[in-house]
Parts: structure tokens; sequence; C-alpha cells
């Protein structure tokens, strides 16, 4: 399916340099941030406490942001927890909590300053809530989560290199690397610029770009080993862009389709999901360009080729008659 056909193939690699110059000072600038600002990290990572309370009709969560941020707290967040009716609250790590040697009687001082800024809406109609539980998360909960998310990023970044040399080629595998490193360097870099809050809904949102870079890659990819294969006369970078040019409408369709619903979540989805779409939001333009102009002009440049895909006959042995007797 295809809702465009291009008839004359667009010569990115002519431009390939300039793209990776824009990529790497991109690149540059986002590990600059990310070091100079650092990540503003969410509770799951430093530690805080989680407080869940139940109402009798749906919850207002705007409602209950406001209330709490009119009783001076601030950097909380608020979201529907299994049902509409229920909320999770999740309050930062203060000083003072951490320096309390009675974690039970610091969560029963949370929940219930949390319990009396809620019970103060202007509206007596409103029903009041039902704490439900409390519950600290600790320092260094926050630090194993980190750790491990590390970890998983690490691992899913070794799968994605063995897959690809299995699949194509190491040269693919090295580019692919490269160019989905990019995508995730850059995601961090704009979190670290703009000091999003960085939660364990942004990590799950950077792996599931990665995962969908290498698939636009893979895709490209696809269509370069049958092109070198069935084509003859063209050179190296012609095959690239003729590549890139048939896939143009596959990739209009797919990541077109997979934006809107992005977008949904990012202008209707409220506070709960603004950051995980934004960061698929990122991603997945990152992840077009990437794939495009920084993954196939690396291959081109570590010198893929023909005759990488075209099995070599065997030489026959000049011992051997024609009816396969030794001379």
């Amino acid at each position: 399916m295809e809702f465009f056909r291009i008839k004359k193939d667009i010569p990115f690699m002519r431009h390939a340099l300039v793209f990776n110059i824009i990529s790497f000072a991109t690149f540059l600038l986002a590990v600059f941030f990310i070091v100079t600002r650092g990540l503003n990290f969410s509770t799951e990572f430093t530690g805080g406490t989680l407080v869940q309370v139940s109402y009798e009709q749906t919850a207002d969560t705007e409602a209950i942001r406001g209330l709490l941020a009119g009783a001076g707290y601030t950097d909380f967040v608020v979201q529907n927890f299994g049902s509409p009716k229920d909320v999770l609250i999740r309050l930062p790590l203060k000083e003072a909590d951490a320096d309390d040697l009675d974690t039970a009687q610091s969560m029963a001082r949370q929940g219930e300053a949390v319990m009396a800024a809620l019970s103060a809406h202007p509206n007596p109609d409103v029903a009041k809530p039902e704490l439900r539980r409390v519950e600290f998360v600790g320092a260094q909960v926050g630090k194993e989560l980190a750790e491990n998310g590390a970890l998983a990023l690490l691992l899913v970044i070794i799968g994605i290199l063995v897959y690809l040399a299995f699949r194509f080629e190491w040269r693919f595998s090295v580019a692919t690397i490269i160019a989905n490193m990019h995508d995730v360097v850059i995601i961090i870099g704009f979190f670290a610029f703009f000091q999003w809050e960085f939660s364990l809904s942004v990590l799950a949102a950077v792996l599931a770009v990665l995962g969908y870079s290498v698939n636009e890659s893979v895709v490209i990819f696809d269509r370069v080993r049958e092109t070198f294969k069935k084509t003859r006369g063209m050179t190296t970078p012609q095959i690239l862009d003729h590549a890139l040019t048939r896939t143009i409408s596959r990739t209009v369709i797919t990541h077109g389709s997979t934006q809107a619903m992005v977008l949904s979540m990012l202008l209707f989805g409220g506070e709960a999901l603004h950051y995980f779409a934004m960061a698929l939001t990122v991603g997945i333009c990152f992840g077009i360009y990437s794939a495009a102009l920084v993954a196939a002009p690396i291959v081109m440049w570590l010198g893929v080729s023909r005759e990488q895909f075209i099995k070599q006959p065997k030489a026959e042995d000049p011992t051997r008659t024609a009816d396969g007797a030794c001379v």
C-alpha cells in the first residue's frame, strides 16, 4: 500500500555529510545539557511517599492538584490508579523525611497532611476522600530502580547489536547502534534542557523508541540489501538513495499513524501521560531522521558493497572431470 510513488530518486547521500554534522552538533548539545543541568528525576528514582485515596464518584484530578498546590506541596504527581475513583499521589522525599528514623510515623504524618488538604475542598457537596494506603519509597530503592533502568537500556542495546549483526552484516549493526544512541541521548537531552520530569514511564518510552528506530532501520536496510542483489550498475550512494526513496511512502503511513496516536495522548492524556507522550514524540521524529540520514550514510562510509550480499560461486576442482571422477 502506497499513498504516493516518487519516480526519481532523491539524492540523500549527496548531503550526507551536512546531515551528520548537524546530528553530531545536536548530540554534543544534548550531552552538554545532561552533564551540566542533569535530569529531574521523579519520586520513583529519588524516593518519596505514595498516598492512595478513593472517592465515591469519579475523582477530579485537576481539582486534587489544585488543593495540593494550595497546601504548599510541589513536584507532586496525581494520577488515576486502577479506576476513575481511585487516585495515586506521589510526593517527593523531603530532607526531614529522609532523616526520620521512624518511617511509620513519617508516613502517618504525610497521610494525615494529604487527607487534610484534600478535605478542604470548597464545594461541600463533593464527597470526602477515603485513605486506602500510604507507602514510603526510600532513596535506596530509587537508586536501585535507576541502576536497573540503566541495565535494561544496556541489555536492549546489546540485543539490538547482536540481532542486526546476524540479520544483516556488521556494518549495518554498527550504523544502527550509533543512530539509536543518537536518538536516546537527544531524548534525554531534551528532558535535561527543559527539566521535564524523568520517570519510569519516560524510561519505558525511551526503550520503546529504541525498538521503533530499529524497526525503521531494518525496513530500510532490507530494501538496501534487496536493491544490491537485484540491481547492477549502480553505485553504493545511488542504491542507498533508491532504497530511502522507495520507503518514504511507507514511512509516512506508519509514522504518521503512530504520531497521531501519540499526539492524542499528549494533548488529551492528562498529566499522567504527558511526559511519556513527549518522549515518544521526540523519539519518533528523531528516529525517522536517524534511520534515514544517520545510519544510511554511516553504512556507506563503512564500505558496504554489492559483493557482500552476493554469494560467490564455488571454484571448480581442476582435478575432477566433467562426470565428477578424479583425474
